[in-house]
């Protein structure tokens, strides 16, 4: 007999509570705090010399911006959040000033007696950078590059005729902003010597435009978001050197802009050379250009061909003769490797067995390469660990020994912030050396509400999954396991190509704490890769290419026998969520999968390929119109009709990342289906929730699964025996 809604919700909260010995150790409230992971300092960034670092901390006393000299140890504060909100910072060549982003406005503080002043009148200063000799700053304003004499404070024009949101100089797009320099503006480089800067153009008058729409005002207000969808044309894009002397711009000959991305611009040492990282728009060729800055003329340095895609990253780095160190999954997991002064491969770095995350310092003179890697086996990418290098070919040393996530934020000069966690236990700070020795600490709080080491733990497994692989996965059970009961499951999901949910690091505040009160109240809470994560490398992905889904409910299937079999699982209650990708995977997994699961929440989620942007889906799926029935296996729209199990859809009206278009066209199909579902619209909310609402999310899906789960049993009716 079904009960009434409300019943059931209160009926479970109380008697989860009554039945978890950890209960009350996490609730909402803890949740979402101030703090309630942790806290480690923001904004993290190393002077030019490596002798002193800066950082963003709240003492007590309120956020400011902080300036340690290492060596000494000494941190002292150089401005308050009262005075100026900073967004970013940073140091000048010299480092005796700051550039300080407040709110859109650039400042310059002096080190030595701590004054701070706007860097112009008008402000609106976008990516202020110094100049090599840090007598100068340019910046963009309103689509144009300027250029401020710090001596005289004169302006000038460096370009002219930008116009959001038809032509951008000097900034990125939204799409090559999110899918190619990872949510980094940046769109202008000095040269070394600082007579000349490189600049994008972006002409995006040809890209259609999507209307993000504020639905609050008594007459909605729209903004208009120059968005190329799959398949859909690109904004035009190129690359000039502006020579500051005559103020003439030299437009570099790179392949025809419309069906090519040039994704890295890069200056030799001297500044007579600019490289240029460009892919074709299949993504599946790459050319390292070499560019006269004078002349504009552009030639192949070294290119690399994959019959997928090819990943980008930002390993490049000159070498003392002219060369230089690059990065490569061509023998199936991210290598270091050096190239000679012609662009030919001389040598492989990195060992067999492991795989390279992204280099994080890096010295030629001194010859050695810093960066973060992890072992190749079966569940080696649990762990992140920090390696030295010699660039003589001599076995790396591992700078971090301790199983865990282990991140290097490091200068140059061989010093670096080393941040750590497990799975179990929240991030600590120290400052290390290249040898790995702690030099000094920066301050961190571990949490205060609760126990993190009381709380329940995660065990890292192997499942049987398909054509005989292994798939790494993650299993949380309640506070108070007893193994005579039978217990609902929530599975967490990403599920697209080098994704990784599976891993030995400290959960985000929301859904890593989230996921450890529900279990506290009474859930297990399970998570499974699939053969396209980063476990497998490079062609575990390719495995993804051109054909979403699949592969994903596969591997999540897989993970529910697997569940079946275990005593203490009741297999007929698990229910499965994700965000943004694994929000779409779980439209897909409750489509094609019915009656597998019993609930499901799909949050941003893309229900259809053809609606999300052109750079990352093409990356993998091919163009709509040369991959038609890729893409319509993979929609989840158009098999709304498999729908048999309870969904919640989520969606921020403001999202710019996964338009909430998504969601609209999916309820239009489950509607036209005659699929009963629910729904909660988060006004003004982008692809990541504000605090309030975030708490709303989870105290919504938290409802959701309680009723939708572990009413029958917590209601008193028995729960039948597992399956299998």
């Amino acid at each position: 007999m079904r009960r009434g809604i409300s019943c059931a919700a209160l009926t479970v909260t109380v008697m989860l509570g009554a039945t978890s010995a950890g209960a009350g150790e996490l609730d909402f409230d803890t949740l979402f705090a101030e703090g309630a992971g942790g806290k480690v300092p923001q904004q993290i960034t190393w002077s030019k010399d490596g002798e002193r670092l800066s950082y963003v901390w709240d003492d007590g006393s309120g956020e400011a911006l902080w300036v340690m000299e290492v060596a000494s140890g000494e941190s002292k504060v150089m401005i308050r959040s009262e005075e100026l909100e900073v967004s970013d910072h940073r140091w000048s060549p010299d480092g005796s000033r700051m550039l300080i982003d407040a709110d859109g406005t650039a400042h310059i503080l002096r080190l030595a007696d701590g004054h701070t002043g706007a860097l112009t009148e008008t402000g609106d200063e976008e990516d202020a950078k110094f100049s090599p000799d840090g007598d100068r700053v340019a910046f963009v304003r309103h689509e144009d590059l300027r250029l401020v004499d710090l001596a005289t404070g004169e302006e000038r024009a460096l370009t002219s005729g930008g116009a959001a949101p038809d032509l951008l100089n000097g900034i990125t797009d939204w799409v090559y902003w999110e899918e190619l320099w990872g949510r980094d503006s940046t769109g202008f480089w000095w040269s070394p010597v600082g007579d000349r800067i490189a600049y994008y153009q972006f002409d995006e008058s040809s890209v259609p435009s999507y209307p993000l729409v504020d639905f609050l005002p008594t007459y909605p207000e729209v903004e208009e978001q120059r968005y190329p969808k799959a398949g859909e044309a690109l904004p035009v894009v190129r690359i000039g050197v502006l020579d500051l002397e005559t103020g003439v711009t030299q437009w570099m000959a790179t392949a025809p802009p419309v069906d090519h991305y040039f994704a890295r611009v890069i200056w030799s040492p001297n500044g007579d050379r600019l490289v240029i990282i460009q892919l074709n728009r299949d993504q599946n060729r790459l050319d390292l250009l070499s560019c006269s800055p004078v002349t504009g003329g552009c030639r192949p340095w070294m290119s690399e061909e994959w019959p997928t895609w090819i990943n980008l990253h930002d390993d490049f780095r000159w070498l003392p003769d002219g060369g230089f160190l690059w990065s490569s999954e061509k023998s199936g997991f991210r290598a270091l490797y050096v190239h000679g002064p012609d662009g030919s491969e001389v040598s492989r770095l990195t060992p067999e067995g492991l795989a390279v995350g992204a280099v994080r310092a890096f010295d030629g003179e001194a010859g050695w390469v810093l960066f973060d890697g992890y072992s190749t086996q079966t569940l080696g990418a649990l762990h992140r660990r920090i390696y030295r290098q010699a660039l003589d070919g001599s076995p790396p040393i591992a700078l971090t020994a301790a199983d865990g996530h282990h991140t290097a934020n490091a200068s140059d000069g061989g010093r670096w912030v080393h941040t750590w966690s497990d799975v179990d236990t929240p991030r600590k700070i120290a400052i290390r050396n290249r040898e790995g020795v702690e030099v000094g600490r920066l301050p961190f709080a571990e949490p205060d509400l609760y126990d993190a080491a009381a709380l329940p733990s995660w065990e890292f497994l192997t499942v049987p999954g398909p054509n005989g692989i292994s798939l790494p996965a993650a299993l949380l059970k309640p506070a108070d396991f007893d193994p005579a009961r039978h217990y609902p499951v929530i599975m967490y999901h990403y599920g697209c190509p080098a994704s990784q949910v599976v891993r030995d690091a400290w959960g985000s505040r929301e859904r890593g704490l989230w996921h450890k009160m529900m279990a506290d109240r009474g859930y297990v809470v399970f998570s499974i890769e699939n053969g396209a994560s980063t476990f497998f490398g490079k062609h575990g992905e390719d495995k993804a290419h051109r054909s979403f889904g699949p592969g994903n409910v596969e591997a999540q299937m897989a993970g529910v026998d697997y569940l079946a079999k275990l005593p203490w699982v009741d297999s007929s209650r698990i229910g499965i969520w994700g965000w943004s990708g694994g929000g779409y995977n779980t439209l897909y997994a409750l489509t094609h999968a019915p009656g597998v699961w019993k609930a499901g929440v799909a949050g941003a989620p893309v229900a259809d390929w053809k609606l999300y942007d052109a750079i990352w889906t093409e990356r993998y799926m091919d163009r709509p119109q040369d991959n038609p029935d890729g893409y319509a296996t993979a929609s989840a729209v158009d098999a709304a009709d498999g729908l048999e199990d309870s969904l919640l859809i989520v969606h921020g009206t403001a999202d710019d990342n996964v338009h909430p278009q998504n969601t609209f066209a999916m309820s239009a199909a489950l509607i036209e289906a005659g699929k009963p579902f629910e729904q909660a619209i988060y006004p003004r909310q982008k692809h990541r929730f504000g605090d309030a609402d975030a708490r709303h999310f989870y105290e919504r899906m938290t409802e959701f699964f309680d009723r939708k789960l572990a009413a029958e049993l917590l209601l008193g009716v028995a729960a039948p025996p597992p399956k299998g």
